[in-house]
């Protein structure tokens, strides 16, 4: 496919090409058949809003061990099969709309879930005898109009759903003598203001999250009036995709950790930003050169992007193969991309994918409710710690997933080559804490109490990114300036440092360390490793001593913002000298939910 920016739709002519490697039980590795353009690009008609608001609630029930949709019958194994290809068969359709596969989901009588605007492969039907609507579209984009005089273009090198790239090569100026790549979008294609509007908005991006190694270089954007024209540094080594097939299917974990790390730094990067990819795959990963030690480059903004701080998307965007659950579900964040680097991992470690079906709603439908296969071959011979890492990116709860920041700091990964970048959750995290009443910030303290040097190491190297002043204390101040130093044109364009404002009781106060570990420390993370209980328990004993003091039931609906509704739950949480329990302090860290709240009542 070479370099590709475009996204990919199957043709008669790629139908049997390689896309995958696939180990079977004896451990033979073998190049099967299935689609070349392996990860079928969907896009569902964009929508946005917060998750508060959504006029479009998700059609399915989410939580905690509860990922299956309505009307899906209970699947007999909740491992992915290993699929053993016996002869080629073409991909689900990249081009086909994810509607129909949400409605098969929904079967039984649901009713499919509710579209926000006109869906694009409807936009272009009109009355007969009246103008094409997209006739009457505005498609000039204020670009400059002088790209023949300024670029000329070489052979194709890649061919997308939306337009192809070729290689170019300036005609004069500072750009003469550097190879670029031209991403070429026909305007014929706009057919929806909403086309239109991701044209645009690519570009805003690319433009906008300028200087990291690991991100493709944008130099400028024209147009004519049949297409626009994206320049950008040329690629030559190849995708990601390729050197997985070129190895057989399967990196070494050695090998692995340097594709991921560079994978974690520019997706953090684009994080903190507030930029959501929203598409990360290996084919959307290229090579500069050749050379094995080759850095890679994030490429291919088509689908991503801004998300403010509190912001939930629910537009169904993305590649099959790599979509999160709660994308499926219309509710999500930037930990739909860690999901989908889980699912790039695990195919980087055992060459085959962890959710796998051979249509769009088989996809889905794996995703929702089947769990990865950690038990053939090769997984028995990788390493606890790859393991775990991959495990606590593919957790279909998003609240207990690792950031890309955070999973730098993981023991598969921990090493002294690669810098920690900032996380944005630290900005929410003490957010939180700052709003939050003395009583449950003593249970976060006593927490923090708990946790083993392996949890602290990311919080020590978070806490010290904040450059704390000489009596090791850090303020507002300290959290402005370190945005300020981090930040692009993207940060302000999805209002990060909206968030300050929010964190303005910080400016009456400074936090030492130990305060800004029970500030930054997310519960739902700490339930997702192995010695979570043991953790809770010690953390129960430092409540005990320090902070569970006799508070009332009111109090404590008052303290988790309830009503009266909820005061039968929460007496459960309750000992008898009228203190919270073991139980009642794991929830209470929580927070009740309106869901938790049903299901009870049922």
């Amino acid at each position: 496919m070479g370099q590709c920016y475009g996204k990919t739709i199957p043709t008669s002519e790629n139908h049997g090409c390689t896309t995958t490697i696939t180990v079977t039980d004896g451990g033979d590795r073998h190049s099967q058949t299935p689609p070349r353009n392996g990860t079928p690009s969907v896009k569902n008609t964009p929508s946005r809003s917060s998750a508060a608001s959504s006029p479009w609630p998700s059609p399915y029930p989410f939580g905690v061990g509860d990922a299956t949709p309505a009307g899906v019958s209970p699947s007999p194994s909740r491992s992915t099969p290993r699929r053993f290809f016996k002869r080629p068969f073409p991909p689900p359709s990249p081009a086909k709309h994810i509607r129909s596969s949400l409605r098969k989901l929904g079967a039984h009588g649901k009713k499919p879930p509710r579209e926000g605007t006109i869906p694009e492969e409807a936009a272009t039907t009109v009355a007969e005898g009246a103008e094409p609507i997209h006739n009457a579209l505005d498609k000039n984009f204020g670009y400059n109009k002088n790209f023949g005089a300024k670029f000329e273009l070489g052979k194709e090198v890649g061919r997308g759903h939306f337009g192809h790239t070729c290689y170019a090569k300036a005609r004069r100026g500072e750009l003469k003598d550097i190879p670029l790549a031209v991403k070429i979008i026909s305007k014929a294609k706009m057919t929806t203001a909403i086309s239109i509007e991701d044209v645009r908005r690519e570009v805003k991006i690319l433009k906008a999250l300028s200087g990291h190694k690991h991100l493709v270089r944008y130099y400028d954007a024209c147009e004519d009036a049949n297409n626009v024209y994206i320049i950008m540094e040329l690629c030559e080594g190849g995708e990601l995709l390729d050197r997985i097939l070129s190895k057989g299917g399967r990196y070494t974990e050695e090998e692995a950790k340097l594709i991921v790390v560079q994978i974690l730094s520019v997706v953090s990067f684009c994080h903190l930003q507030g930029v959501v990819h929203r598409d990360l795959k290996p084919e959307n990963f290229l090579f500069t050169s050749r050379n094995e030690d080759a850095d890679m480059k994030l490429i291919d903004f088509g689908l991503s992007d801004f998300i403010k701080p509190d912001e939930r998307l629910n537009d169904i965007v993305g590649s099959a193969y790599y979509v999160a659950p709660e994308v499926l579900h219309r509710s999500y964040s930037v930990e739909a991309d860690i999901w989908s680097i889980g699912v790039i991992t695990y195919i980087l470690l055992c060459g085959s994918r962890p959710f796998w079906a051979r249509t769009e709603s088989g996809i889905f439908r794996s995703v929702l409710r089947a769990d990865p296969n950690f038990e053939d071959m090769p997984w028995p011979s990788i390493s606890p710690h790859a393991k775990d890492f991959v495990k606590r990116l593919l957790n279909k709860d998003y609240r207990k997933r690792m950031t890309a920041a955070q999973a730098l700091t993981h023991p598969w990964l921990r090493s002294e080559s690669h810098p920690i970048p900032f996380d944005i959750l630290i900005y929410k995290l003490v957010n939180s804490y700052v709003h939050a009443t003395p009583f449950k910030r003593a249970a976060l303290k006593a927490l923090s109490k708990a946790l083993t040097e392996d949890e602290l190491l990311y919080l020590r190297a978070q806490f010290m990114l904040l450059e704390p002043g000489d009596d090791g204390r850090v303020s507002l101040d300290n959290f402005r300036k370190a945005l300020a130093y981090n930040a692009t044109d993207a940060m302000q364009v999805s209002r990060v440092p909206d968030i300050l404002h929010m964190m303005s009781p910080l400016a009456y106060r400074k936090l030492d360390f130990d305060e800004f570990c029970a500030a930054a420390i997310s519960t739902y993370q700490l339930e997702a490793l192995e010695n979570w209980e043991q953790i809770a328990f010690t953390a129960f004993e430092h409540f005990e001593q320090e902070g569970n003091r006799v508070i009332s039931v009111e109090e404590l609906a008052r303290e988790l913002n309830v009503g009266q509704t909820a005061h039968y739950m929460l007496r459960d949480w309750m000992k008898s000298d009228g203190k919270l329990s073991l139980l009642g302090y794991t929830k209470f860290l929580h927070g009740l939910t309106l869901r938790s709240s049903n299901t009870r009542q049922r």
